[in-house]
């Protein structure tokens, strides 16, 4: 991991438009930031347009980063709303309870060696990967905002136009679906 000067080295390069430091910050969050998005995206090719998007927006904004809080939680939340704004873009409701969802390679989002301790663990986490990119879209939307990103119901509210309940409801039934398809 860079340096908090490597960092700020980095920022104020892409500030200037500096190819050079928009590549290095590219790399440097690349990969954590297409798996935000991989729990937002239909399929690996739509997190890959969503990462660019996001990371164009992050070029475009890097200028008002204060240094408060983590640069890698200022850019995941950017990509978070990309992935958003996406979904909406694409005028697919989120809410829909009959979109069909293509199952993500599994293999590539869990590095595990073949040890046997690893494999039964590989298993289980395949399983909640697997249940959880099943969850019709407006439940998984709010599961990962509210159980992996840490947003409040009210900042779910807020993100995408519906009320506090709705959000508590959606995540209350996405939970419940979890246990059904887990146990």
């Amino acid at each position: 991991m860079e340096t908090k000067q490597e960092l700020k080295k980095i920022i104020e390069g892409c500030v200037k438009n500096k190819r050079k430091y928009q590549k290095k910050l590219f790399d440097l969050y690349y990969g954590k930031m297409l798996g935000v998005c991989m729990r937002y995206a239909k399929n690996p090719d739509e997190a890959k347009d969503i990462v660019q998007n996001g990371f164009i927006k992050v070029y475009k904004k890097i200028e008002v980063y204060n240094f408060t809080g983590s640069l890698e939680g200022w850019i995941k939340r950017i990509m978070v709303n990309t992935a958003i704004d996406q979904i909406r873009k694409n005028k697919r409701d989120p809410f829909q309870l009959k979109e069909e969802i293509q199952i993500k390679n599994l293999e590539e989002d869990i590095p595990f060696e073949s040890q046997e301790a690893d494999a039964e663990i590989k298993i289980k986490a395949e399983q909640a990967i697997k249940a959880i990119s099943e969850l019709p879209p407006g439940y998984r939307m709010v599961f990962n905002l509210f159980v992996i990103e840490g947003y409040s119901h009210k900042e779910i509210a807020e993100y995408l136009g519906i009320n506090e309940g709705t959000s508590k409801s959606n995540l209350a039934k996405a939970k419940q679906k979890l246990r059904q398809k887990l146990s």
